[in-house]
């Protein structure tokens, strides 16, 4: 593969290409090949034969073969390396005054002064020859007469320069985004123009808007797709309905939290003439209005999913679909695609349908009624509940004996003012009617995975499945090292190493260990991720597993839904080529990493909002990381976290053990343990650095 990119670029030494482009021309049309071409690019960067300018790749003059590095600032700001795209050459010392115009992470020309003491040549920044970042956020700030943009991103070393002309409005301490970050060198700072004005830094608005651009999560809809929306239709046609099955006479009804703005799934039970019990889940069919490679398709396929932020969702799909047609609100038709099982007597599975259907929901229920009404076996549909309660008891019990690990890590809830401050924080609570909609779409989610891989899965078609994959042997081994040393076993040699896990899991239960070991467990755990090739879930005990339940907030359940009804129609055309599914899940596990990201960061600021004004408070709290620099503490109450800095550990001299997640005192051999109980003061609150601190309360 690398001869050929060579040959190519040989006979066409002024191309500038994408890689797609480039696949194409040398007909590396599959999935090995694609990764096979992309891996010789990379390679080839690394020999100095190409070099990637944006997204695009051209071949290196001889003009061009400079000393090109990664610029990386040290953690003081002080000095820096440059990471040579040379192999065969050490890192380059660049002390503060040598900078230049450099920012972490631009690529930069460097040339050489002198040899150092140590390996490493010294070096001075001549050119910034690729900037990391095309948009920096940061707080506009006046110095003198001059205007300057103060990032908040830690490791940009330097306030970019903004021309009076340039403020777009923007006043001295708001929130903005500077873009067209200039290279040139005429000023001693970067030089940039004010795109984006979020607000007063701080506000709430501002918060969620940085958060948003800092995880470049889009938050407006581009013109293509409102234009779309606007031939979407709230009618829905008697022939469209013929071809459905007709619930809309059943109880069907939601169970979603009491804040819940869209409801993507219902659930029904009756029993059928046999006696038997039949469970429908029926989930919001967002295909029908959402076509394939349609404008609002291909936009939700960039978000790849809704992102839930601390006071607001920035929806996958627009309002009018997420929140109006596609919503199963009560007392309105809607169209679903329904998973129905028929349980016998003896609660086994003997036959189930997937379907299309139109239902029209009977009651919107919150968590907590359905809880109130199973405890006081009274209130509306109390046959019903109670028979789903029945069912989701028994399914949790079934997959409990094939091993599927139940973790338990708790979550916050905010209760906020009108202005977004948070006034207070609460745990959730996992409750009876919680774990009856979890189990029942498992249940749905491995019906629909298992009815397309059934036999020989080299023949199986293509499909979207959701797959998690074994713990990886040396963190299963650390994992079991450590769980030993406190006294509980495991047995490696299980054919079901699951099942060990979830033994253990209930063995600490109630007790001291109990949190430390799910934490750990966790971590040892390899993450779930979305892939058209299917090796189950090894976290629930699956051998088959999907995600159809949540089209509304997630694309692959949409792309599940549109395969789904394309192979149940007996449609030989596939949608979709294996190469594309595999890029499909790549985005969308990726997106969801993202996603995961920026909500932690939501919930992480406003802990820290909610903490600034108790300084000097005392708080129960967990050791929840132990590292050679000190032990973050997780506050009990309200799972905010903080770190008890090491040199605050003056009692005496620690040391870290990284195999028993512990910190050991020299002298009086005193342990600090993750998951130990301890009792902390908060002594300071950073928003800007993102950093709250505690000292341990003796």
């Amino acid at each position: 593969m690398k001869n050929k990119i060579k040959e190519f670029f040989e006979k066409q030494p002024n191309a500038k290409i994408k890689v797609k482009e480039l696949a194409r021309k040398l007909d590396a049309n599959t999935a090995k090949q694609y990764a096979e071409l992309k891996e010789a690019l990379y390679f080839l960067a690394k020999e100095d034969f190409v070099i990637r300018r944006g997204k695009r790749f051209e071949k290196v003059k001889s003009a061009q073969k400079k000393l090109i590095g990664t610029f990386q600032l040290s953690k003081e700001g002080t000095y820096a390396f440059v990471i040579l795209k040379k192999l065969n050459l050490n890192d380059v010392f660049i002390p503060e005054k040598y900078f230049g115009l450099a920012i972490h992470g631009d690529t930069v020309e460097v040339k050489i002064l002198s040899k150092t003491k140590g390996k490493n040549l010294e070096g001075q920044v001549v050119k910034v020859v690729e900037r990391k970042y095309e948009k920096i956020i940061g707080t506009l700030i006046k110095q003198k007469d001059l205007f300057f943009v103060e990032p908040k991103e830690k490791l940009i070393n330097r306030n970019i320069f903004i021309d009076e002309k340039d403020l777009n409005g923007a006043n001295v301490g708001d929130l903005v985004e500077v873009t067209d970050i200039s290279l040139s060198n005429r000023s001693s700072h970067p030089e940039g123009i004010i795109g984006t004005n979020f607000g007063a830094a701080g506000s709430f608005k501002a918060d969620i808007a940085s958060i948003a651009k800092e995880f470049e999560i889009a938050t407006e809809f581009p013109p293509q797709v409102e234009k779309e929306l606007k031939n979407l239709s709230p009618e829905i046609s008697e022939d469209e309905i013929s071809k459905r099955i007709d619930l809309r006479n059943d109880n069907i009804f939601t169970i979603d939290p009491f804040d819940a703005k869209d409801f993507d799934d219902a659930v029904s039970v009756k029993y059928l003439d046999n006696r038997n019990l039949s469970v429908g889940i029926h989930i919001a069919d967002v295909s029908y209005y959402v076509s394939y490679k349609s404008k609002i398709y291909e936009e939700a396929l960039k978000r790849g999913t809704s992102v839930y932020l601390v006071g607001m969702v920035i929806p996958m799909l627009p309002e009018i679909l997420s929140n109006n047609l596609c919503s199963l609100v009560p007392y309105k038709d809607r169209l679903t695609y329904s998973v129905i099982v028929e349980f016998n007597s003896k609660m086994k599975i003997i036959d189930y349908v997937i379907k299309k259907s139109i239902i029209n929901s009977k009651r919107r229920f919150t968590y907590e009624e359905v809880q109130e009404i199973l405890e006081k076996n009274s209130g509306d549909f109390l046959s019903e509940l109670t028979l789903l309660n029945k069912v989701a008891k028994h399914l949790r019990g079934e997959r409990n004996k094939e091993g599927s690990i139940n973790f338990t890590r708790p979550e916050v809830k905010f209760e906020l003012d009108k202005n977004g401050k948070p006034l207070e924080i609460k745990i959730k609570q996992m409750k009876e009617s919680n774990q009856l909609i979890e189990e029942l779409m498992l249940l749905a989610n491995r019906i629909v995975a298992g009815h397309f891989n059934k036999g020989d899965r080299n023949n199986a078609k293509p499909f979207v499945y959701r797959i998690h994959d074994k713990p990886d042997e040396t963190k299963l081994y650390e994992f079991v090292q450590f769980v030993k040393s406190l006294g509980y076993k495991f047995n490696t040699q299980s054919k079901n190493l699951s099942r060990e896990f979830q033994q253990l899991l209930v063995q600490a239960e109630g007790t001291k260990e109990e949190a430390v070991l799910n934490e750990i467990a966790i971590r040892t755990m390899a993450k779930a991720i979305y892939s058209p090739k299917n090796i189950g879930h090894y976290g629930l005990g699956f051998p088959n597993y999907s995600h159809f339940t949540s089209p509304i907030r997630r694309f692959p359940d949409l792309i599940v839904h549109l395969l789904t009804y394309n192979y149940l129609e007996n449609n030989d055309n596939h949608l979709y080529s294996l190469v594309e599914l595999n890029e499909i899940c790549e985005h969308t596990s990726a997106q969801e990493r993202n996603a995961v990201s920026a909500e932690r960061l939501s919930i992480k600021l406003k802990q820290m909002e909610f903490l600034k004004d108790k300084l000097g408070f005392d708080f129960e709290g967990i050791i929840s990381g132990v590292t050679n620099f000190g032990l973050f503490i997780e506050v009990t109450e309200n799972l905010a976290e903080g770190l008890v800095r090491m040199r605050d550990l003056d009692d005496d001299y620690y040391e870290f053990d990284e195999k028993k997640y512990s910190l050991v005192g020299r002298r009086t051999k005193r342990v600090f343990r993750l998951g130990d109980k301890v009792t902390v003061k908060l002594i300071r609150v950073d928003e800007e650095k993102r950093e709250v601190d505690f000292l341990i309360v003796e």
